[in-house]
Parts: C-alpha cells; sequence; structure tokens
C-alpha cells in the first residue's frame, strides 16, 4: 500500500460549537451559475426535443450506422495513409469507443510495419504529414516508437529544412506528434519549438478556418484534450473538410447526441442529490460547483459503461471540494480537528460531534462510499476493495489538516515538505483510488493493487495538477491569507523571485508531462489496465484545461462555462 494511505488511528474529540473561537475567514467565492438548470432533463420529453428533434426521421437508427461504420473502416487497406486518416478522425470524433478491436487490429499490423515505412522516408516536405500521423497514433496507442525518423527532416546544420516553413498540413501534423515526447527526446524538443513558431508567424496571413484550426491546436494540442470536449470541437473542423466521410460524421453526431442525454440525466439526478444537502444555505461560504464536478468526471470516462463511477467519482470531486474549502477557509483550529477525528474514525456516530456546517458532507460523504460498497457487492460479492478507497479519503483530510496547520500557525514550510503534501490534497490519489474501485466488474483486482502502490504515473499527474493550481491560483490564495502554495514555498526555499519560481515550476510541469507520456508507454507495454491508465491521463488533460490560464473552476463563469454548454446542453446539429 503506498505511502499516501496510510491511516494514523484518531481518538474521539468532542467540542463545544455553541461559540466556536473565532477564525473563520471567507473567499467570497461566486455561486453556482447553472442552479437548477438540469433538473429539467430528467428523462423528459423536453431532453428527446432538445437532443433528437434533429436525427428524426431521416437518421438510421444508430446500431445500423454503427455497422456501416465498421465495414467501412475494415474495407480500408491497414499500411494506406487512409486508414491512419481514418483512425485520427474516429478517435477525434470520439467514437473510437465502439470500434476498439478494429482499430487495436489495424494499428499492430501498421506497428509491425513501422521500419519498414520510415526505411523510405526521404525527408521531402510532402512526407512530413503522414510520417508523424503514424508516429503520433502509434504513440498515442501504447507503442513505443522511435523519434529518430524526424532527422530526416533536418538539414546538414540539424536544423528542420526551410522547405517545411510553408507546408501547413506538416507543420500541424508534426506539432502534434511532437507533444507525445518523452524525457531526452531533444528531435522532438526542438521540433515543438520549431512548429510553435513557425504556425504562429503564420496566423495572420491565413484564411479565419485554417487561423481557428491553428490557434486551437496551440492552445489545446490533441495529446491533452478532453475527448468529449475535444470531439464536440472537432465535428465543425471535420465537416468543413472537403475529404471528410459523410457516413463517419453523422454517426459520431448521432452518437453524441444519444450519450448527452445520458449525461443530461445523470446530471438531473446529481442535482436531486445536490439539492438534499442544500449547500447553498447549510455551506453558503464554500463553492457551489457540482456540475463543474461532473465535467472533471465526465472528462474522465464518458462512455455509457462507466455511468456509475462517473457520478460516483462527481460527488466524490464535489464533497472532497467542500472539505477542502472547510479546512482552507471556514473551519476553526478546534473544529478542524474534530472533523479529521471523525473522518478517521468513518463512523456516522461522529455526527452530533460534529459543527452544524459540516453534518450534511460528513454524512453525503459516508453514505457515498456505502453506496460504493453496495455496488462492489453486487458485482463481485466482495467489499474489501471499498477499504483502499475510504483510506484514500481519510489521508485527504489528514493531509488537508496539516496544510490548515500552516495556515493556523502561519508557518511556511519548505517547497520539499509542501509538495510531499501537496500531491495528496492534489486528489489524485483518492479519486484515481475511487475510480478504480467504482469500476468494479470492468477492470481487474490487480488494478487496484498498481493503483495503492502510487505509481510514477500518478505522482508526476498529480504534480501536473497541483503546480498548474498553484500557479494561477497564487494571487487570489495569498490575499486570503493561504502562505503555502508551491510557487511561494519555491520562492522561499530557493531564495528566487515570484518570476523566476513560476518559471521553474513550468519546467517540472513540462518534465512531469514526459514522464506521463513515458508511463503510457511502460504501463501499455507491460499490462498494466490501460483503462486505469486512461482515467489518470484523462484527470491530467481535465486539469490542463482547468488550469492552463486561469482558475477555471473556482472562477467558473467564462471558459468553464462555455465547454459546459456545448457539451451537456446545447444540441448537435445533424
Amino acid at each position: 500500500m503506498g505511502s499516501y494511505l496510510i491511516v494514523h488511528q484518531a481518538p474521539s474529540l468532542a467540542v463545544s460549537h455553541e461559540n466556536p473561537k473565532l477564525g473563520h475567514r471567507s473567499a467570497n467565492y461566486h455561486p453556482t451559475i447553472w442552479g437548477d438548470h438540469f433538473l429539467a432533463y430528467d428523462n423528459s420529453d423536453v431532453v428527446k426535443e432538445n437532443n433528437l428533434c434533429e436525427m428524426e426521421p431521416q437518421q438510421p437508427p444508430h446500431e445500423v450506422l454503427k455497422e456501416e461504420v465498421r465495414k467501412m473502416f475494415i474495407a480500408v487497406p491497414d499500411k494506406s495513409s487512409k486508414k491512419l486518416d481514418l483512425i485520427d478522425a474516429i478517435n477525434r470524433l470520439g467514437v473510437a469507443y465502439h470500434f476498439e478491436s478494429e482499430i487495436d487490429t489495424s494499428l499492430l499490423a501498421i506497428y509491425g510495419d513501422y521500419d519498414e515505412q520510415i526505411n523510405h522516408v526521404a525527408g521531402r516536405e510532402e512526407e512530413l504529414y503522414i510520417v508523424a500521423l503514424r508516429f503520433r497514433l502509434l504513440r498515442a496507442h501504447g507503442y513505443h516508437v522511435s523519434c529518430d525518423v524526424f532527422n530526416r527532416f533536418k538539414d546538414s546544420e540539424g536544423n528542420f529544412k526551410e522547405s517545411l516553413a510553408g507546408n501547413i498540413r506538416g507543420l500541424l501534423s508534426l506539432y502534434e506528434a511532437a507533444n507525445y515526447m518523452v524525457r531526452d527526446e531533444d528531435i522532438l524538443d526542438k521540433a515543438l519549438v520549431f512548429t510553435t513558431s513557425q504556425l504562429k508567424s503564420m496566423v495572420p496571413n491565413l484564411n479565419s478556418s485554417l487561423t481557428t484550426q491553428i490557434n486551437h491546436a496551440l492552445d489545446m494540442p490533441i495529446h491533452k484534450t478532453v475527448t468529449r470536449i475535444g470531439a464536440r470541437q472537432f465535428m465543425s473542423l471535420y465537416q468543413e473538410d472537403e475529404s471528410h466521410d459523410p457516413l463517419l460524421l453523422s454517426f459520431a453526431k448521432l452518437d453524441f447526441g444519444i450519450i448527452q442525454k445520458l449525461h443530461q440525466e445523470e446530471l438531473s439526478d446529481l442535482t436531486k442529490w445536490w439539492k438534499g444537502l442544500d449547500t447553498p444555505n447549510e455551506i453558503p461560504f464554500a463553492r457551489d460547483r457540482l456540475v463543474e464536478c461532473y465535467l472533471w468526471s465526465l472528462a474522465m470516462y464518458f462512455e455509457p459503461k462507466y455511468s456509475f463511477a462517473r457520478t460516483t467519482v462527481a460527488k466524490l470531486f464535489a464533497l472532497t471540494s467542500i472539505l477542502d474549502d472547510f479546512y482552507d477557509i471556514y473551519g476553526t483550529s478546534d473544529q478542524l480537528v474534530v472533523l479529521d477525528n471523525a473522518i478517521h474514525r468513518w463512523d456516522i456516530s461522529c455526527l452530533d460531534e460534529l459543527p452544524k456546517y459540516m453534518r450534511p458532507c460528513y454524512q453525503a460523504l459516508l453514505s457515498v462510499f456505502s453506496e460504493m460498497e453496495k455496488e462492489s457487492l453486487k458485482v463481485v460479492g466482495k467489499t474489501k476493495s471499498v477499504d483502499f478507497a475510504i483510506s484514500s479519503m481519510q489521508a485527504i483530510s489528514r493531509a488537508y489538516h496539516e496544510e490548515a496547520s500552516w495556515i493556523h500557525d502561519e508557518n511556511l514550510p519548505t517547497y520539499d515538505e509542501y509538495m510531499k503534501l501537496a500531491l495528496v490534497t492534489s486528489t489524485y490519489p483518492m479519486i484515481v483510488t475511487c475510480s478504480t474501485v467504482s469500476m468494479w466488474g470492468i477492470v481487474r483486482e490487480n488494478a487496484l493493487d498498481w493503483v495503492t502502490k502510487n505509481p510514477l504515473i500518478l505522482r508526476v499527474s498529480s504534480a501536473i495538477g497541483r503546480l498548474m493550481n498553484d500557479i494561477v491560483s497564487f494571487e487570489a490564495e495569498q490575499e486570503r491569507g493561504e502562505l503555502a502554495s508551491a510557487v511561494q514555498c519555491y520562492m522561499m526555499q530557493y531564495g528566487v523571485s515570484k518570476e523566476e519560481a513560476i518559471l521553474e515550476l513550468e519546467k517540472e510541469i513540462t518534465n512531469a508531462w514526459k514522464d506521463v507520456n513515458q508511463e503510457w508507454l511502460l504501463g501499455s507495454a507491460s499490462g498494466v489496465s490501460k483503462i486505469v491508465l486512461e482515467r489518470i491521463f484523462n484527470l491530467a488533460r481535465i486539469t490542463y484545461l482547468t488550469y492552463k490560464k486561469e482558475d477555471w473552476y473556482t472562477n467558473s463563469f467564462s471558459v468553464t462555462k462555455d465547454v459546459i454548454k456545448s457539451v451537456l446542453v446545447d444540441p448537435i446539429e445533424m
């Protein structure tokens, strides 16, 4: 069991809460922007009208279209460039989960032929697109192919050939491929710098369609794109492409609408659950972000078969966010001791010992894990795995409590001390553990054994989340009196300015992504559950979206609102 799951037994400690000592603070978070909006999607005719009106009666049934796409896919030769384009389109349209075995079979054949294919590469401008696409698709599916082939596109001085500068399609393909780099792949480091510079310089002189495509790629490379969000955005780009496959596009749109309906219904049920907690009145100081939390869970897994896991993890995101605000913002020192002890005792009898405002969250927390136990018992006939999930939640509480003591004691830890706890309070270990338990029956038991050993991909993904969050939240947290953050602790430990600290932390984030890529390749080759690896990868992706410029979770009224609207509200146009 990883060290982050070690549980320290705490004694019972009740404190009188009629006159708690002063210490409450407020962050003035904005209220929810969604309210009861998703209650309207409760298996009602409104949902059907919003999502399916444009799919009747001219659209063939979903299964008929799927079978036609499957036949079309199989008919295209594996070694053709058309097959690579087709695999890429299926992935980016978000329907690859329907054709996993067919795609795996084709990529295995493409991988087996990889060395022969690159032996014929002469480094001509027109070859770059397909060479980079083949490399990207194989890396994305766990094949550790060499990047040396890109040296053939360099000149005698070791720079990328000037003739590539006007090749927009090739540059975009190389840019997307370079994002799959691991450590010590200098050629891909240089490729990323080269393509980024070239593409940025082209933007002012291109038509609006190409400008949109390039700006979107530079802002959000495919590698870091959440599948569901990327699919919604890619559909319009794909439709504008004269070479697009109408059959595939029709199927992708139909599938998107059907899955959107399921997501709306899940969010309707979650909204009812959330209203039962009455968070705006009971916990007015906390972030009311249920829909945003569901977006995070949806980012981890959007497919129908993960419905229980998706709704469970959404609840855990929402409740953990409230716990974070208890510890960071509102709780007094005495109250936080009681809360931490209650979470470690994990018993409903602790409820009366807690301050009134903490009780709904604590009770809901116990209830969610009870639901996990019932599901585990139903699916696999035992509940022992849920103990690991509970332990991971207890570890977060202990870490939150220790971080809170830094605030109350006005103690600034070293960067190393801070990061030891921050990897836990990032919530990644808990979420991935609970996610794995919630997928019982889909993943094997050894997947949980692997997760609880705190593997490198989980640690570096946690670091990505924590560092990105801390960089964009630094100013606001300083104003709230939260002294300990990665930026502040790095400044103190190394005696550097804020700007220098952020620059170094951004380098750590870049290296962490390289480690994620490496562990993806190693894990895929060694038999680690790809299903679990993908959840970790997807968690890093939604983190990247949320914190790449601002804290779009806490301040969710701009970009996050638009994203939610696109994937959970607006119907797809056929």
